[in-house]
């Protein structure tokens, strides 16, 4: 079967889903195609829990968070879904730049304060704190399983054609306004392909598109049972605990137990959240074993047992996850001809999600770019 279209996403995702709903918006002709069932665990946007973190001193990550929050905002008065908690977050432990990342959010109408250990303490008892206390109240949490769905649904109904279980084989440059997209079940030709595959795409765009190195590592974070689990004290995390960020002092005696930074909140219904951040091994894809390495997760056990004494460290549940990412992590944002690509998003990406799919429709449109932020830095041949 042939099929015409004016613009293909591919990868429906995070990332993919927001363009299509981007896209949609603005009446483009819109397919976006996903290879897996909806709500399927094999890539990087599903679970109950992202953060929302605000803790951005680049000018560039900064603008895009200024535009996320009333993206979300809007995203769930169209899907009638609740998506983001504005819980707050909390960054810890030694970090010479906390100070412009204030300067720098509360000029772009975000909230900052700076706390003391002690005074942390005492208002979230189930953290422990290491040295000062960045507190951004603005900040929050994101369920990554309904913001998927709610931006499918959105873009389903302002007129994309959505479509589950189709695989893409091939992408193929025609011409300037013309790439053929080759699925198991028919041909599309299209003007422009946008391409927000995850972890499989080196593996789909290798031979049409120059890309810089992804990395694609399985992440092994767990939730951890709160130590109350009394309905009180299960409500009140649910809206007093905040996400946190502790970067972790690797010179310090004893560093070596762990891994990267530790990211964390708390998710209703499944307890704490906890991860290291890129640390896991490098994998394909299709070949993942979704078991956790056992060393980095008894090193995450422990560290629940020393930072975190509102959770349990032996009421574990594991989780499994793809992060894709490039060398210096900033995210890849550009066209090639007719292929728009958005890759590396792992690890820091999600908050941004519906200024990415903003930003991706705009390539595969032309449609003037805004001044900010300065798509340079995330090109495709980067420095």
């Amino acid at each position: 079967m042939s099929e015409t279209v004016e613009t293909v996403v591919i990868g429906g995702g995070a990332m993919g889903s927001a363009t299509a709903w981007q896209l949609a918006r603005r009446t483009r002709q819109v397919m976006l195609l996903e290879r897996f069932a909806p709500g399927h665990l094999r890539g990087a946007s599903h679970g109950g829990s992202r953060n929302f973190n605000t803790a951005y001193a680049d000018p560039s990550y900064v603008a895009m968070l200024a535009e996320a929050l009333p993206l979300w905002r809007e995203l769930e008065a169209e899907s009638g879904v609740r998506v983001l908690d504005q819980v707050g977050i909390v960054n810890h432990g030694p970090h010479a730049g906390y100070d412009l990342v204030a300067e720098r959010i509360r000029a772009a109408g975000f909230e900052a304060e700076f706390l003391s250990p002690q005074g942390a303490g005492e208002r979230w008892p189930g953290i422990r704190f290491d040295g000062r206390v960045l507190f951004n109240p603005s900040a929050g949490r994101l369920n990554a399983d309904v913001a998927v769905a709610a931006l499918q649904s959105a873009a389903a109904t302002a007129g994309a054609d959505v479509r589950h279980n189709t695989r893409v084989l091939r992408v193929q440059v025609i011409g300037d306004d013309h790439v053929r997209v080759t699925t198991e079940q028919s041909v599309v030709d299209a003007r422009r392909v946008v391409v927000t595959v995850g972890a499989w795409t080196t593996g789909l765009l290798g031979d049409q598109v120059a890309l810089p190195r992804l990395v694609v590592t399985q992440e092994q974070p767990a939730h951890f049972a709160l130590r109350d689990s009394s309905p009180e004290a299960l409500a009140r995390a649910a809206t007093h605990w905040p996400g946190f960020n502790h970067n972790l002092d690797r010179r310090a005696e004893g560093s070596a137990r762990w891994y990267s930074p530790v990211y964390g909140m708390y998710t209703p219904g499944q307890g704490v959240k906890a991860g290291w951040h890129g640390a896991g091994p490098i994998v394909d894809p299709d070949a993942r074993s979704f078991q956790p390495e056992r060393v980095q997760l008894a090193a995450l056990q422990r560290y629940v047992r020393e930072w975190l004494p509102g959770a349990d460290a032996d009421a574990i549940e594991p989780i499994s996850c793809t992060y894709t990412t490039t060398a210096n992590e900033d995210f890849v944002l550009d066209r090639v001809g007719p292929v728009v690509v958005g890759a590396g998003f792992s690890g820091h990406g999600f908050k941004f999600t519906p200024t990415i799919g903003r930003i991706l429709a705009d390539l595969a449109t032309d449609a003037a770019q805004p001044l900010l932020p300065d798509l340079t830095k995330f090109a495709l041949n980067r420095a």
